[in-house]
């Protein structure tokens, strides 16, 4: 099943559904013509897109927005907040090319501080799938919440089958106590990968699909750290406001102190490229991963 699909399926089972779209039609192309009065395209006008999503969500409907992440996040920010946020309305809002999928685009088109912004607003979820097959898995679970969302696109092949979706509750792989990775979308891959290197290497690893940022899984969070020496967060996004300040937050809350190694871009837009001369040049690839944890556990030993 596609994404495309599942959509096509909400809407042939409830009409209340409205896909929308700041010409931004990658998820979904051979859609338009099957739900045609179902459709809207509003041009490259993301905060006019919210505006009229949240005036549909007011008579009833469930709009399903589509743009670039970076767009859609930001320069629609305040729509969300004020028209989606206050009111609560069941509008989702789905960001493409999110983090390092952007890859070749610049700064300006570059969604890292998305989760961050998203998560801060009142009534606003984040779900972050690992792959596609995490999105698919996730998607009517989400899209028919009753709150607001915000989604990370993600279509990268998965490397792992993915059990049972439910919002608030992380996806654990493993049961190791050496280390605990915490990570959400895209470079679940990698640190999957890296996962398998490290226990290769006789260290035993815990791997933490957090998908969604936004309610997040307390529970399982303050259970990796009582039970594993070492945290480790990965995250395509800046280091201030996604999964270490998450984290940390988690941690202040119940007065908690653990041993922590951040992978994230700090306070700097990565370099653009090829999505695998991205990841080998900001130091995101599964094996790069893995030697900076090595060599975190023969410091902390």
């Amino acid at each position: 099943m596609t994404y495309s699909d599942i959509v096509l399926e909400l809407i042939n089972n409830d009409d209340r559904y409205i896909i929308m779209t700041s010409e931004n039609r990658a998820a979904f192309r051979s859609l338009p013509p099957l739900i045609k009065n179902n459709f809207v395209d509003t041009g490259i006008t993301e905060q006019t897109m919210i505006g009229m999503a949240a005036g549909l969500a007011l008579r009833g409907r469930t709009p399903i927005v589509h743009a670039l992440a970076t767009f859609l996040t930001m320069r629609a920010f305040e729509f969300i907040r004020t028209d989606v946020g206050i009111a609560n309305l069941p509008v989702k809002i789905v960001g493409a090319v999110p983090g390092f999928l952007s890859d070749g685009n610049g700064p300006t088109h570059q969604a890292i501080e998305d989760v961050s912004i998203m998560r801060g607003i009142p009534n606003v979820n984040v779900f972050c799938p690992a792959d596609e097959d995490d999105m698919i898995t996730g998607l009517k679970t989400v899209f028919t919440c009753p709150s607001p969302f915000y989604i990370r696109y993600n279509t990268a092949k998965a490397v792992v089958e993915h059990g049972k979706f439910e919002i608030g509750k992380a996806e654990v792989f493993g049961n190791g106590t050496d280390v605990a990775i915490l990570v959400y979308g895209f470079l679940f891959g990698e640190s999957f990968k890296a996962k398998q290197i490290l226990e290769s290497k006789g260290v035993s690893v815990r791997l933490i699909n957090i998908r969604t940022p936004k309610p997040v899984d307390e529970e399982t969070i303050l259970r990796s750290v009582d039970e594993c020496r070492l945290i480790v967060t990965i995250e395509d996004h800046f280091i201030t406001g996604g999964l270490y300040s998450i984290l940390a937050e988690v941690l202040l809350r119940n007065r908690k102190t653990a041993a922590v190694l951040p992978f994230a871009l700090m306070d700097k837009w990565f370099k653009p490229g090829m999505l695998n001369d991205v990841l080998n040049f900001e130091g995101f690839t599964a094996e790069q991963i893995a030697v900076k944890i090595i060599n975190q556990i023969s410091i902390d030993h």
